[in-house]
């Protein structure tokens, strides 16, 4: 069995309002996407294929992988216009042998090896899952005007985080369907969010929801540097 991590860490971040991309900013003296790195090199993951901005190739290869000694990136390769173009691009980098693969956003910083081997083992027994929590707060369907339309049972929302993890080949398939019919989405005004997303349109494949935690946050805004430098602090 191999597995293989696509880190996503194109993002331009213009919602933290920093001239330096979020990807990259000081969080307890390393870069944000330093700790999901860690996490899945310390992992049973066997490789790393870490997806950058444009431009960004050489300054992470020497700056983040070489300085830090992530032995098992295997690959860095420049992202897309959009997140479900980086992760083709990803997958397309990773080794054809691969049989899972973990898809997770490099703003994750908490991802600790026990997601990692709930969603392996999940994934082993229903060949795809994804990683989340369920919702605390009660969620309303707002309708065309922004007026609440329902409210579904809480007891079945979930609040889905990364890693996503399936089959490697599978979903490879999905996305390069994906890269062939965009341009029919977007004409029926269909938004890709999420790499579940392309698996629930494109095949009948039962997804699986795995616990996470609800440290497993993605740094957004700079209110979020705040919480994760707390979450920090807790762990050390």
């Amino acid at each position: 069995m191999k597995t293989v991590a696509i880190v996503l860490a194109a993002g331009s971040g213009s919602r933290m309002k920093t001239d330096v991309k979020k990807q990259y900013l000081d969080i307890g003296g390393k870069p944000l996407i330093f700790y999901s790195l860690k996490a899945f090199e310390e992992s049973i993951i066997d490789d790393i294929v870490l997806v950058v901005s444009r431009g960004d190739v050489d300054y992470v290869k020497k700056e983040i992988v070489e300085k830090y000694g992530f032995d098992k990136v295997k690959a860095v390769v420049e992202g897309g216009l959009y997140r479900y173009h980086s992760v083709r691009l990803g997958l397309e980098a990773a080794d054809v042998d691969c049989d899972y693969a973990f898809i997770h956003d490099g703003a994750r910083p908490f991802i600790d090896n026990d997601i990692i081997m709930r969603a392996l083992h999940a994934v082993k027994e229903f060949g795809a899952c994804v990683v989340g929590m369920p919702a605390k707060d009660t969620i309303k369907i707002a309708d065309d005007k922004g007026f609440a339309e329902s409210t579904p049972n809480r007891d079945k929302v979930w609040m889905v985080q990364t890693p996503q993890v399936f089959s490697y080949k599978t979903i490879l398939e999905l996305y390069r369907r994906l890269d062939r019919e965009e341009g029919e989405l977007m004409a029926k005004g269909i938004n890709i969010t999420d790499d579940a997303m392309v698996c629930e349109y494109y095949s009948d494949q039962k997804i699986r929801l795995v616990e996470g935690s609800y440290n497993n946050i993605k740094i957004t805004t700079p209110e979020d540097i705040a919480v994760a430098e707390t979450i920090l602090r807790e762990q050390s």
